[in-house]
């Protein structure tokens, strides 16, 4: 499969999301070209903070490969991470990030601060922005518009 295959995937998880009420963000987690983990965003229906996409699939992927380490891993997400996320990625020491969309609001890897980049942090994984950002913004875009609507 290809990163957009996987995003694909991520998008995929995103509209799950978006049917339940969430904000649609949808993630997995890839080592040697299989899903280890996949997860969609959940904090209000979970009543946790925390069930964002990201933690949600990579919670799965340290389950299933019975290893809080996920070195080797690539984690796909629609959303660049938020600082919570990044903090979750470096600590799993995930290898490689691919998000979609940046988060200019809340975005931790290079929209406000770039805390994969921080020296100071021990971890460093790869980042790459950007694949299918139109796809994953326009599916933010649109979920957020159809909830002003709704409000109005």
């Amino acid at each position: 499969m290809t990163e957009e295959d996987y995003m694909k995937l991520a998008l995929t998880l995103a509209q799950e999301a978006a049917l339940a009420g969430e904000v649609p963000v949808g993630a997995v987690v890839v080592k040697d070209g299989e899903i280890m983990g996949r997860g969609y965003n959940a904090p209000i229906c979970g009543h946790d903070p925390s069930a964002h996409a990201e933690m949600q699939a990579i919670r799965a992927a340290a389950q299933k490969l019975g290893n809080y380490r996920l070195n080797g891993c690539t984690l796909y997400v629609t959303l660049e991470p938020c600082a919570m996320c990044s903090g979750v990625i470096q600590h799993a020491r995930i290898s490689r990030l691919v998000f979609g969309a940046a988060d200019p609001k809340t975005g931790a890897c290079g929209s406000v601060v770039n805390l994969m980049a921080e020296q100071k942090l021990n971890h460093h994984c790869e980042v790459a922005g950007g694949v299918m950002a139109d796809e994953c913004g326009r599916i933010l875009s649109e979920f957020f518009a159809a909830r002003r609507t709704r409000h109005s």
